[in-house]
């Protein structure tokens, strides 16, 4: 049997991180310029069963069943089997590589488990239709997340962008104008779960005034959703900072993010924020495609260790 392979992209909030997890609206869009990568290959000369699992990036290599039953790529195999109701899988290998950086913010896990679901589905013979890609991937990242949004898996299995209520379904945004936006990360690891739960501690203790921020950011991701369609990118960089105003009040900007943002501005950004969990990993910037790579380099000279342009509605973007 050939090798199989699949592909997701990252992704990057661009409105209502943290608001999303309270019912509020949230916008995220796909960064294909990043993606993680599953190859599905056999294992003639062993035994049905064997499951070996290489991921380089994260210095992995063992049969799955030595990995521990929470194990993520275990969960996410054996979801997969389960899904298929496959008992003995042939003996294979799946090699996991990927671009996106860790702990960012860029929904690196969940697409990892998005391109081994679409790969090792397909090896079986089984390909799985999107939806169920995606709720198995949600699944998983419960692992990783504790109590995500289900914003993550919907736009990596997609790869368009969304605007997303939880448990309500997904509506995909049509984005007439293409925007640019320029990613810039802090460097500084920061797993969403671990902020998500000092948010909860604290809308827990005084839940009138985070539910008050929580109202303004929804406000704000229904108003930035009518910028996205009509292109409007003046009132689309306006949002952006009224959106970081508002992260910082939650508490989970951090003096690094916040020094990216102000440098983005100076240097001509038309507006930018935090995206995703905060208290480090990335912030976001919209530009125009004329400046991207002056701010680009005035970013990296000012502490950005690594900086991703991407462009959201360009026709025939590599999924």
């Amino acid at each position: 049997m050939p090798a199989i392979f699949a592909l997701a992209p990252a992704k990057i909030i661009l409105f209502g991180e943290h608001a999303v997890v309270y019912g509020r609206p949230a916008i995220a869009v796909p960064v294909t310029q990043v993606r993680a990568k599953a190859v599905i290959t056999p294992n003639p000369l062993s035994p049905p069963g064997i499951v070996l699992i290489d991921a380089p990036n994260i210095g992995l290599n063992a049969q799955l069943e030595n990995l521990p039953v929470s194990h993520p790529l275990r969960v996410v195999v054996a979801c997969v089997l389960k899904t298929l109701r496959v008992i003995t899988p042939p003996s294979l290998t799946i090699r996991i590589t990927s671009t996106i950086p860790l702990a960012s913010g860029l929904g690196s896990g969940t697409a990892v488990s998005v391109a081994i679901i679409r790969a090792l589905s397909a090896y079986l013979g089984k390909p799985l239709p999107e939806p169920e890609v995606s709720e198995l991937a949600y699944q998983v990242e419960k692992i990783y997340h504790g109590n995500p949004s289900g914003i993550d898996n919907s736009v990596i299995t997609y790869a368009k962008p969304v605007f997303f209520i939880r448990n309500q379904p997904i509506q995909f945004i049509d984005v007439t104008h293409p925007f640019t936006l320029m990613i810039g990360d802090t460097g500084i690891k920061s797993p969403t779960s671990s902020v998500v739960e000092k948010v909860h501690k604290s809308w827990h203790t005084n839940p009138s005034v985070y539910e008050s921020i929580f109202d303004k950011i929804g406000g704000i991701t229904v108003e930035g959703k009518e910028a996205v369609q009509s292109g409007n990118s003046l009132i689309l960089g306006q949002l952006l900072n009224r959106n970081h105003a508002l992260l910082q009040e939650l508490g989970v900007s951090s003096p690094e993010l916040d020094h990216l943002v102000r440098i983005a501005l100076e240097a001509g950004a038309l507006g930018a924020k935090l995206s995703g969990g905060g208290q480090g990993g990335n912030m976001i910037a919209l530009v125009e495609p004329t400046t991207a790579s002056k701010i680009e380099r005035i970013l990296q000279d000012n502490g950005a260790v690594r900086t991703i342009i991407t462009s959201i509605g360009k026709v025939g973007q590599p999924v």
